[in-house]
């Protein structure tokens, strides 16, 4: 199993930023892909963003132009940095990963609210 530590989250105002890290307790070379998604109370966990291996991105319509996630192969981490965030963007955000063996992996979660 492999360890996922969320850093960040919070409370912020609408327009605002925050930004989001993940520590993965493995080296990112041994995982195809890596990334975040989100809860909101009452809906299903959907996907924000990931990136693969090969470095291919993948962003939810909803975040484009406004997230941008990014890794540190160095120090096995994988960011998420949110600018002008809106109330909709209020949701538990879960660190995620896939290994060569097709096994999931997620962290605890971590809060963010956004407030208008």
């Amino acid at each position: 199993q492999v360890q996922l530590v969320e850093l960040g989250g919070g409370k912020v105002q609408a327009g605002e930023s925050l930004r989001l890290s993940c520590v993965y307790g493995e080296s990112l070379f041994r995982l195809s892909v890596m990334g975040w998604y989100r809860q909101a109370p009452g809906k299903q966990r959907e996907l924000v963003a990931d990136i693969t291996g090969g470095d291919s991105i993948k962003y939810a319509d909803s975040v484009k132009g406004r997230f941008t996630i990014s890794r540190d192969n160095a120090k096995n981490t994988v960011d998420l940095l949110m600018n002008r965030l809106e109330p909709d963007d209020t949701a538990v955000y879960y660190c995620y990963a896939r290994d060569f063996f097709f096994e999931q992996h997620w962290g605890q979660g971590t809060q963010v609210t956004v407030s208008s």
